[in-house]
């Protein structure tokens, strides 16, 4: 079919009108009527059986001009009207057709989003559940935790008095001090994993402030021989309750005690900021006896040459005495007889935190030069105010020693 012909019921594929389709029961084809008006179709005159019923055709062929000829305008009006009535009717039709169709689609569209946003009410329903379960599980470990503290003061309470009392308090309170500032259990696994391959082959591991037990853990994880010392009990329990290697007591008694050239490595994490001035020495020439030769110490601590950490952070935990400088810390270090002392400065800044650098791009030339200078001022003033929030010294027992 040629572009701007119209559609006709052969053109659609569909039965072709004919004038058969209006004798008896006519068609409710609305094609086949506008065939029929349109083009002023006649039906034919019946026939009737008999020399009587041949006459009465005969006479109906005869008088049907008598009749249609007075009778045209009107027939032709009647034709007009048809086809105009036809008209409304297939557009109707078609209209009736056209909103079907937009309602399917609409229904279809609808019934997509339906089950697309069912399907992600249930997955936030699923989610939601699982974020229960997970918090119903940290408060049952919490009322675990918090009945055996509860079991472990009144014991003590019997032994010692109002003053066992204050001692569990001050520890519960240190545990949630830890929990809140220092950072969760996996982020302080993730910062001692970096030590792990420094560790391995080395030998027996003895973690001095074990803590809550991330070290130990990652040790026993990879295979590494470990085991701690901390003052707290509610510590010391927190690492028996998951299955690792520790003891209530002194860091500097449990060192001194251990026999020469015995370990392959002393570790303790932000320890050392807790403990007096002048203990820092003996604690490093404690690990250097204790230690095998290769053998590692590692401490590692808030780095007081970050202004912010020294100013701000590092009084948040009311337990800390004093920054240790790193250069003072090396010094005993390399006294004791640590050689090489390597520094490693931990935990940098993210840069949304630290100061904003001057984009030379966009400036005139004769404007860089000066930018340029500022943006120097700006590193080392970013340097001194922000830098590593930690920092950690790492030595050596030489092998000939």
């Amino acid at each position: 079919m040629g572009a701007g012909e119209p559609e006709t019921p052969e053109s659609l594929g569909a039965e072709a009108p004919s004038i058969e389709r209006f004798l008896g029961e006519p068609t409710r084809d609305l094609a086949s009527w506008r065939w029929l008006w349109d083009g002023d179709r006649r039906f034919p005159i019946r026939s009737h059986r008999g020399i009587l019923g041949r006459l009465v055709v005969l006479a109906k062929r005869l008088l049907r001009p008598l009749v249609q000829t007075p009778q045209n305008d009107l027939w032709e009006r009647q034709r007009v009207f048809n086809l105009i009535l036809l008209e409304h009717l297939q557009r109707a039709e078609d209209l009736g057709r056209l909103v079907n169709e937009v309602h399917g689609r609409r229904l279809d569209h609808l019934e997509a989003v339906w089950r697309e946003g069912l399907a992600e009410v249930m997955g936030h329903n699923d989610a939601l559940f699982t974020r229960v379960d997970q918090k119903l599980d940290h408060l049952r470990r919490e009322t675990r935790t918090i009945w055996g503290r509860l079991g472990s003061a009144l014991a003590r309470a019997e032994g010692g008095g109002v003053e066992a009392l204050a001692q569990a308090q001050r520890e519960h309170v240190y545990l949630e001090l830890e929990r809140r500032y220092r950072g969760t259990e996996a982020e302080i696994a993730e910062r001692i994993s970096h030590y792990l391959p420094l560790l391995e082959g080395r030998g027996e591991v003895l973690d001095l402030g074990c803590g809550r037990g991330e070290a130990l853990e990652l040790l026993a994880a990879r295979g590494i021989p470990g085991r701690g010392v901390d003052a707290s009990e509610a510590m010391v329990a927190e690492c028996r309750r998951k299955g690792l290697a520790a003891e209530v007591g002194d860091l500097f008694a449990v060192l001194a005690r251990e026999p020469e050239r015995s370990l392959g490595a002393v570790v303790s994490f932000h320890v050392v900021e807790h403990l007096p001035a002048e203990s820092l020495d003996r604690l490093v020439r404690l690990a250097w006896r204790a230690l095998r030769p290769g053998g590692v110490l590692v401490l590692e601590t808030p780095n007081p040459l970050s202004v912010v950490v020294a100013a701000r952070n590092f009084w948040l935990d009311p337990t800390h005495r004093r920054p240790v400088h790193p250069q003072s810390l090396q010094l005993s270090f390399e006294l004791a007889g640590f050689d090489p002392v390597e520094r490693l400065d931990l935990r940098p800044f993210p840069p949304e935190h630290r100061l904003p650098e001057l984009d030379l791009s966009g400036l005139p030339a004769e404007q860089r030069e000066l930018a340029h200078q500022i943006n120097g001022l700006r590193d080392r003033l970013d340097d001194l105010l922000f830098g590593a929030q930690d920092y950690a010294l790492i030595g050596t027992r030489p092998l000939q020693r």
